[in-house]
C-alpha cells in the first residue's frame, strides 16, 4: 500500500472547507468570525462546538475535542486516519495513488469507488461541452435567446454552468474519442440504448441544467425543451445511476447551505429557474427538490443545515395546492419537530422568476422578509379557495374547518390570536369560538415529541412571535436546533445566565505562572524560527509539563517538513486528543505579544528557574526506586529526606507564583 506524502495529505485537507464536511452531521450557524452548533460528541444543551473556516479546525469548549477535518471524521465516524484522508479526498475530488488502500474494506470497494470517480469525470466533461455549445456556437443561439429572455445574465449562466444539448449527436462522439469504456458510458445515464446495444445521446435540443451533489460536482442533468412537443416532456432528467439518486439530491444545495449558515434558513422553490433567478436577485439560499415532493432523505439534509425552511411556491391555485402538500409531507416526516416551517405566498399568478423580472431583486428580497407566515395562517387562507363566504352555509363550513386547523396549534397564545382574528373578521363572539375550539382541542391526539426542548423554547411552527437566535450568554430565544446523534433528554429549566469568557481567559484561570509561561513560549516556538533556533541552542532547556514538552518535540519534527506554521496541518501531526485540545487553546493566545523579546526572556527565566528543581526531583525518585529494589534502608532514608526537602522547595515556588 502506498504511503501518502505530507504534501499530498495537506492537498487533500485543503481541497474541502471543513465547515462543508462538518455541516453534514452538525447544524452550524454564524457567530462572529466562526460557525457554532451543538457538539455531536456529547450531550450539549447549549452550543459549545465552534468551527473556524479561516483556520480550518474545530473545537468544543465543553468536552475539549478539537482538530482538523480528518480528526472530526475519525472521531465521529470511527475511521482510521487513512480512511479519513480517503473520504476527504473523494469529497475534494483529489486523486490518491492507485495503490493506496485505507484498509481491506477499501480494497473490496476499490472498483466501485473508481467507477464513481470516472462517472463524475464524464459528467464534468459533458457539463463543459454543453456550456461551450451554449455560449460559443451558432447552434446555441436559440438557447441563449431563451435564457436572456428569462432575465439570466452571463454571470448566472456561468455560475450554474448552464448549457445546451444540440439537435445533433455530439456527446457520444466526444466521449468515444476520449476512449471511455463502453460499459461505463452505459451506466452513466447520459445515453439511451437500443436493442442492438448501440448508445445515443439522451438529451437533444434542450437547455441543460447540471444537477450537482453537496460538494458541487455534477452527477446528473435536467434538460428543458426549447419548443413544446406533444411527444416529449418539458423537463427530462437523467435516470438514477451509481452517482445519482434523486431522493438524495437537492438543486443548488452546494451553494445554498453556505448561505443558510449566515441567515439561518433555506428557501424552497418549485423549479430550477426560480432558484437561479432568486440567486441573481441576491437570494443565495434557495433550493428545489428533484420532483413534486420532498423526500425524507432530502429533509434530513435540510435539518442538518438549518432549523427553518420557508416554502415559496407560485401564487396560483396549483402553487397553493403544492404548498399544502409540502406542509403535510414535512409534518409527517421523522424530522418534523426539528424544522420551523414558514410560507411565503407570492401574489396571484406570479412565480418567483416573474416577480423578480417585474419588480427587481431588492423588492423580491424585501417581500421574502416581510411576508413570512405560519403554516396555520396559510391554511386559514387556503381553506377559502373556491368558497363564497357571503353564503351562510359555506361560511359555517369554513369556520368549522378553520377551528379544526387552529385546534392543532400547540401554543395556547397562538390559538387565541387566530381565534381573535376570526372573530374580528366575521364579527363573531370570541367566547363562542373559544368554546368550539375547546371541544376540538380535546379531540386532538397527544403529540409525541422525541426531542423535547426546555420551556419557552418550543418548536411550534405557529408561534405568534418568531424568536431570534439565542446568543451563548443564555438570553432567551430559540435554539439552534438539535445536532446530537443521540436523543436529548428534556431539561427542566432554561439554561442559566453565564459570563462569557474567551478560551484563553477560561484557561488562564486554572494556570499557574509557570504553565502560562510555557504556553506563551510554545506559541512563540510555533510562529517564529528564531525562537526555535534559540531553544535548540540551549542544551539545558526543557518544558516542565509533559504536554508542552511533547508538543515542542512534535513542533520540531513538523518544521522539518513545513516552512510555515498552519494549525490545521499541525493538528494532523498530533495523535493525542488531549494534546489537540491544548494546541487549539494555544491558538487563542496573542502570538504577537508572545514574540516580543521581553516576553520570551520572562518565559525562559520562569521556566529555567523551575526546570533544575523538576529534574532533580525526577533523579532522586529514580534513585529511591533503585534503593528500594536493593533493600538499602540507609539510602532509602537519606533519599526520602532529600525528596521531602525538594518538594518543599517546589511548594514554596508555587506559593510565590500565586501570591
Amino acid at each position: 500500500m502506498a504511503r501518502l506524502s505530507q504534501e499530498l495529505i495537506d492537498q487533500v485537507r485543503q481541497s474541502v472547507d471543513i465547515a462543508d464536511v462538518i455541516s453534514q452531521d452538525v447544524q452550524l450557524q454564524r457567530q462572529g468570525k466562526n460557525l457554532v452548533g451543538h457538539c455531536p460528541f456529547h450531550e450539549d444543551n447549549t452550543p459549545s462546538f465552534s468551527v473556524s473556516e479561516q483556520k480550518q479546525f474545530f473545537y468544543c469548549f465543553s468536552c475539549h475535542r478539537s482538530g482538523s477535518v480528518f480528526d472530526f471524521l475519525m472521531e465521529l465516524h470511527h475511521l482510521s486516519f487513512p480512511q479519513a484522508v480517503e473520504q476527504v479526498a473523494k469529497l475534494g475530488s483529489v486523486t490518491l495513488p492507485s495503490d493506496f488502500q485505507a484498509n481491506d474494506e477499501a480494497r473490496q470497494s476499490q472498483a466501485p469507488d473508481s467507477q464513481q470517480s470516472q462517472l463524475i469525470k464524464l459528467h464534468q466533461t459533458a457539463m463543459r461541452l454543453y456550456h461551450h455549445i451554449l455560449m460559443n456556437t451558432p447552434a446555441g443561439e436559440p438557447a441563449r435567446r431563451y435564457l436572456k429572455k428569462r432575465g439570466l445574465t452571463q454571470e448566472l449562466i456561468d455560475q450554474f454552468n448552464l448549457g445546451y444539448a444540440p439537435k445533433e449527436e455530439v456527446l457520444k462522439v466526444v466521449l468515444e474519442k476520449e476512449g471511455h469504456d463502453y460499459q461505463l458510458l452505459r451506466r452513466s445515464g447520459l445515453f439511451t440504448e437500443n436493442r442492438d446495444g448501440s448508445l445515443h445521446d439522451r438529451f437533444f435540443d434542450r437547455v441543460m441544467f447540471p444537477l450537482k451533489d453537496g460538494q458541487g460536482r455534477p452527477v446528473a442533468f435536467s434538460g428543458r425543451l426549447l419548443q413544446k412537443s406533444a411527444d416529449s416532456p418539458k423537463y427530462l432528467n437523467s435516470p438514477e445511476t451509481p452517482i445519482f439518486n434523486k431522493r438524495r439530491l437537492i438543486f443548488n444545495f452546494d451553494l445554498a447551505k453556505k448561505a443558510a449558515r449566515e441567515n439561518g434558513k433555506l428557501l424552497l422553490f418549485e423549479g430550477y429557474m426560480d432558484v437561479i433567478s432568486a440567486y441573481g436577485a441576491g437570494v443565495s439560499n434557495g433550493i428545489a427538490s428533484m420532483g413534486t415532493s420532498l423526500t425524507d432523505e432530502q429533509l434530513s439534509m435540510i435539518v442538518k443545515t438549518t432549523n427553518q425552511l420557508d416554502i415559496c411556491y407560485d401564487g396560483d391555485a396549483p402553487g397553493q395546492n403544492a404548498i399544502e402538500r409540502a406542509l403535510k409531507l414535512i409534518e409527517a416526516s421523522p424530522v418534523a419537530n426539528q424544522l420551523r416551517l414558514r410560507v411565503v405566498q407570492l401574489p396571484t399568478g406570479q412565480d418567483p422568476d416573474e416577480y423578480i423580472q417585474q419588480n427587481g431583486g431588492a423588492r423580491f428580497r424585501e417581500y421574502l422578509k416581510n411576508t413570512e407566515e405560519t403554516p396555520t395562517a396559510f391554511r386559514l387562507r387556503y381553506l377559502r379557495q373556491g368558497l363564497n363566504l357571503s353564503n351562510q352555509a359555506e361560511l359555517l363550513s369554513y369556520l368549522n374547518a378553520a377551528i379544526g386547523v387552529i385546534a392543532k396549534v400547540s401554543d395556547p397564545v397562538a390559538r387565541d390570536v387566530y381565534i381573535q382574528q376570526l372573530a374580528k373578521e366575521f364579527q363573531l363572539s370570541p367566547q363562542n369560538l373559544q368554546q368550539q375550539l375547546a371541544v376540538q382541542v380535546k379531540k386532538q391526539p397527544p403529540v409525541a415529541v422525541p426531542n423535547p426542548t426546555p420551556p419557552g423554547e418550543q418548536w411550534s411552527d405557529d408561534s405568534a412571535v418568531i424568536p431570534g437566535r439565542r446568543p451563548f450568554n443564555g438570553s432567551q430565544g430559540q435554539r439552534y436546533g438539535r445536532y446530537n446523534r443521540k436523543k436529548r433528554q428534556a431539561t427542566a429549566q432554561p439554561a442559566p445566565q453565564a459570563v462569557v469568557l474567551t478560551a484563553s481567559e477560561q484557561q488562564s484561570l486554572a494556570l499557574d505562572q509557570t504553565e502560562r509561561a510555557e504556553r506563551l513560549l510554545l506559541v512563540a516556538v510555533l510562529h517564529d524560527y528564531g525562537v526555535r533556533a534559540q531553544l535548540k541552542a540551549m542544551p539545558d532547556f526543557d518544558f516542565i509539563h509533559d504536554q508542552y514538552r511533547h508538543l515542542y518535540q512534535l513542533a520540531l519534527n513538523y518544521f522539518t517538513e513545513h516552512d510555515e506554521y498552519e494549525l490545521a496541518s499541525f493538528l494532523d501531526y498530533v495523535d493525542d486528543p488531549a494534546l489537540k485540545a491544548t494546541l487549539t487553546q494555544l491558538d487563542g493566545l496573542d502570538a504577537q505579544a508572545a514574540l516580543s523579546p521581553e516576553a520570551i526572556d520572562d518565559c525562559l527565566r520562569i521556566i529555567m528557574q523551575k526546570t533544575p528543581l523538576t529534574q532533580k526531583i525526577a533523579q532522586v525518585k529514580l534513585s529511591l526506586q533503585e534503593a528500594k529494589a536493593r533493600s538499602n534502608q540507609e539510602l532509602i532514608t537519606q533519599l526520602t529526606v532529600e525528596l521531602i526537602e525538594l518538594y518543599g522547595q517546589k511548594q514554596r515556588l508555587k506559593t510565590e507564583e500565586t501570591s
